[in-house]
C-alpha cells in the first residue's frame, strides 16, 4: 500500500507552508496525487439601521475572502508548479470557513489527509480534533513549531489493543514497513487468562514484521504518571520522529470533558502524529 491520493488542509498563511513542507516530500515519496483545500466562511449578511441588508459589508466581506483564498492559492502553486507532482487546488466556501470540515467530502477520497496541529495563540486553524474523529481516513498532524521531519526513520506506535489502534497500525504500514525501527509500546496492559501481561503486543509486532517492519516491543507500568507523559518520555528516550496513535479510544465526549492522549496530541505533541479511527 501507498499514499497515492495525499489532502493537505490549508486553512490559513501561518500553518500553510508548514503543511506544504510536509505533503511535498511525501507526495514525491510516494508519487502521489496532491489536492489543497482551502475554505473561506460565507458572508453573513447584517442588517443596516433601517432593516435592510448592509451589501457594502457583504461586499468588502467577499472581497476579503477572496484575497485571502486567492493569497493562499498562490502559495499552493508556487509550491507545486515547480514540483513535477500531479496536483489540484480546491476553494471552498462555507457558514463555518474551517477548511478541515469543508472539505470533509474530499478527505474521505484520500488515502492520507495532513494538516496542521492546532495553535494555542492567534488564529487557531482548522479543527483537527473534529476531522480525526469524522474523516474516517488517517490524518498526519504537523507540529506548529520545531524541526520538521518527514523521513520517519524512528516510529513510536501506542498499542492498547484497542480497534483504533489497530487500525493506525495498518493505516501507517507505508511509513511503518519503510521506517529503521518501529517500537511498539503498551502502557498498563491487563493481565488475563489467555496472556501474561509481559506478552502484549507480541502479536501486532508479529504481524507488522511480516510486512517487513522492523519492530520491538516495550511493556511499561505508569506507576501513577499520565499516558501523555510517559509517551513524551519515550519519544525523547528513542529519538523518535513519528507517533502512530488510535485516535479516541475512549469517547470523544469524555475526551472533551475529562481530556485524553488524542486531544494532548492534537495540541501539544513536538513531532509529526499519525492518527486513525
Amino acid at each position: 500500500m501507498r499514499f497515492k491520493t495525499i489532502v493537505a488542509i490549508l486553512q490559513n498563511e501561518q500553518d500553510a507552508e508548514r503543511v506544504l513542507d510536509c505533503a511535498i516530500p511525501l507526495a514525491e515519496r510516494f508519487e502521489s496525487h496532491l489536492v489543497g483545500i482551502h475554505a473561506e466562511a460565507l458572508p453573513v449578511p447584517y442588517t443596516s439601521a433601517t432593516g435592510f441588508p448592509d451589501t457594502e459589508f457583504l461586499q468588502v466581506s467577499a472581497e476579503m475572502n477572496k484575497e485571502r483564498a486567492d493569497k493562499l492559492r498562490a502559495v499552493f502553486l508556487r509550491r507545486m508548479e515547480d514540483s513535477g507532482l500531479s496536483f489540484e487546488w480546491r476553494s471552498l466556501e462555507s457558514f463555518s470557513g474551517d477548511s478541515a470540515l469543508t472539505g470533509i467530502s474530499s478527505v474521505r477520497a484520500a488515502d492520507l489527509i495532513i494538516a496542521a496541529q492546532r495553535d494555542t495563540g492567534g488564529d487557531p486553524g482548522a479543527d483537527v480534533d473534529t476531522l480525526v474523529y469524522d474523516a474516517g481516513r488517517p490524518v498526519l498532524v504537523v507540529p506548529h513549531a520545531g524541526p520538521l521531519v518527514t523521513t520517519f526513520r524512528r516510529v513510536l506506535l501506542a498499542w492498547n489493543g484497542s480497534r483504533e489502534a489497530a487500525r493506525a497500525a495498518f493505516d501507517a504500514l507505508p511509513f511503518i514497513s519503510e521506517a529503521d525501527k518501529t517500537d511498539i509500546l503498551v502502557i498498563d496492559p491487563p493481565e488475563t487468562l489467555d496472556e501474561a501481561p509481559e506478552a502484549a503486543g507480541a502479536e501486532i509486532a508479529a504481524a507488522l514484521s511480516r510486512h517487513g517492519a522492523n519492530v520491538s516491543v516495550s511493556v511499561q507500568k505508569s506507576a501513577g504518571a499520565s499516558v501523555d507523559d510517559i509517551i513524551q518520555e519515550r519519544i525523547t528516550e528513542s529519538g523518535t520522529d513519528l507517533l502512530v496513535l488510535g485516535a479516541y479510544s475512549h469517547s470523544w465526549l469524555r475526551q472533551l470533558l475529562f481530556g485524553g492522549v488524542t486531544r494532548t496530541v492534537l495540541r501539544t505533541a513536538n513531532i509529526a502524529a499519525f492518527l486513525s479511527r
